[in-house]
């Protein structure tokens, strides 16, 4: 694999210390990020990235990068990425040195991010109208329907259903693989941790203390006489909504905003990836996905779980906390 014409010369760049580190991650036992791996990517960086280290065995490494700027970094991400080709590793480029890449604040989405599922969609099952409410979620998620109108007209759908049918709902959520590990493992190193949710706070007050989070915010259904009455209390949490509870939580915490972190997958997401000092589309809708590679504060996980996240800052396996 050739040392990419496209990247800075090495003689004039490794007199600069690293302000960029390349991260390669890969699922957790796939053994995909290999030392064949890793020597690739350094022989295509040439001179540019040196010092690399090995976060965990065939899953990530990261490589500190001389480079004078996020244009000469992205040009190394590019470049790196290209000679993996279609391999099942996420190349992402991020701000800092590996020593000093560890955020204080985590703002998480929940649904399809922190757990598995779309629990507005397991709502629609208990009362026979998931056509719809796939169909309004689906746009609202590829950016093409306003987020606040899409909730309101999502939840008209619920009028009337037992509140505690949502039970069963609570009961099939499970937490996407790495996701306790991520919270247990920052909040272990003294960050903070919030779910910030366009979902609802019935279901992320209960997620959220089951994952340990230290905050939560999403919205809130009205319930009268134990029923739902179709009506979201205002003001509902959208993509502005979610960008503004991460500067207020970092304001709370004395957080300067290069110190936060935020994950998500879709459209409703982009304000507050954008606000963090690392933005991170985790398995996401391409919208939300096109947009992250396009922040210099941005990275993109595909294939990884959740702890991936952890290795974006510099963590290394044996860092974790179960």
């Amino acid at each position: 694999m050739p040392v990419s014409s496209s990247l800075p010369n090495p003689l004039c760049t490794m007199a600069m210390p690293p302000s960029f580190t390349l991260v390669l991650t890969a699922a957790p036992g796939s053994d995909a990020a290999s030392d064949t791996i890793l020597r690739a990517a350094e022989e295509t960086l040439g001179g540019v990235g040196r010092g690399s280290r090995r976060l965990a065995p065939g899953t990530a490494w990261d490589v500190p990068l001389a480079v004078a700027d996020g244009a000469g970094a992205r040009s190394a991400r590019e470049a790196v990425a290209g000679a993996l080709g279609d391999l099942p590793i996420d190349v992402n480029v991020v701000p800092g040195d590996p020593e000093s890449r560890r955020k204080r604040l985590l703002c998480a989405d929940m649904e399809s991010t922190i757990i598995e599922q779309e629990l507005i969609d397991e709502m629609a099952g208990l009362v026979g109208c998931q056509a719809e409410i796939a169909a309004i979620t689906a746009a609202a998620m590829r950016g093409e329907l306003d987020f606040e109108g899409s909730v309101v007209q999502r939840v008209a759908l619920f009028a009337g259903l037992e509140a505690h049918r949502l039970e069963a709902i609570l009961l099939r959520a499970t937490p996407m693989p790495g996701a306790a590990r991520l919270v247990a493992t920052m909040r272990a190193n003294g960050a903070r941790t919030a779910l910030v949710s366009g979902g609802f706070t019935i279901f992320a007050e209960r997620i959220g203390a089951a994952l340990g989070f230290d905050a939560v915010v999403a919205n809130a259904l009205e319930i009268e006489n134990g029923r739902l009455t179709g009506r979201v209390r205002e003001p509902i949490l959208g993509p502005q909504g979610k960008a503004e509870a991460l500067k207020r939580l970092a304001a709370e915490g004395g957080i300067a905003l290069p110190e936060t972190l935020a994950v998500g997958d879709g459209a409703n997401d982009v304000g507050m990836l954008a606000a963090a000092g690392l933005g991170v589309a985790f398995r996401a809708k391409p919208i939300l996905a096109d947009r992250a590679r396009a922040l210099e504060t941005g990275a993109v996980i595909t294939h990884g779980d959740l702890t991936a996240l952890l290795h974006l800052q510099g963590y290394a396996q044996t860092d974790f906390v179960a």
